[in-house]
């Protein structure tokens, strides 16, 4: 019997100043108009750090060295599918920031941590909490 599968992805918690970068989605089909944060699939053979390192650089063109990645939290969620959801957080970084996708993002803005827009999606709004709690693992959507 071959085992079940998961979809592991990777999230950006980038925060400066007591603010997290998010990203508004656009023209991508799934919760578009709502603010997500920098986040992708992880590739085979790709580990969860230089999964975030590639997509980070790809949508808001800056660089991390996967080392100075900090797991901070990670999730178990189903929606239309089961998925892990791994969330790192950077607080250095080299580049100036920018949309890089300008075809799936429409907006790059600094929220407060505590005080984010009501068109957070809501699992990510739930990370970002869960984070700031010192929460390290949750299940969402079951």
């Amino acid at each position: 019997m071959e085992r079940f599968k998961l979809i592991p992805a990777v999230h950006l918690f980038l925060i400066k100043d007591d603010q997290i970068l998010l990203s508004r989605r656009f023209q991508t089909g799934w919760e578009d108009g709502n603010y997500s944060v920098p986040a992708g699939h992880v590739d085979r053979n790709e580990t969860a750090t230089n999964a975030m390192a590639r997509e980070v650089e790809e949508e808001v063109c800056i660089k991390i060295n996967p080392e100075d990645l900090k797991m901070v939290h990670v999730m178990h969620r189903k929606s239309t599918e089961e998925r892990i959801d791994f969330f790192l957080l950077a607080t250095k970084w080299s580049g100036d920031i920018r949309i890089g996708e300008p075809e799936k993002c429409d907006e790059l803005k600094w929220f407060p941590t505590n005080n984010l827009p009501s068109n957070t999606i809501p699992y990510l709004k739930k990370a970002i909490e869960n984070y700031q709690n010192k929460i390290f693992y949750s299940e969402f959507g079951w």
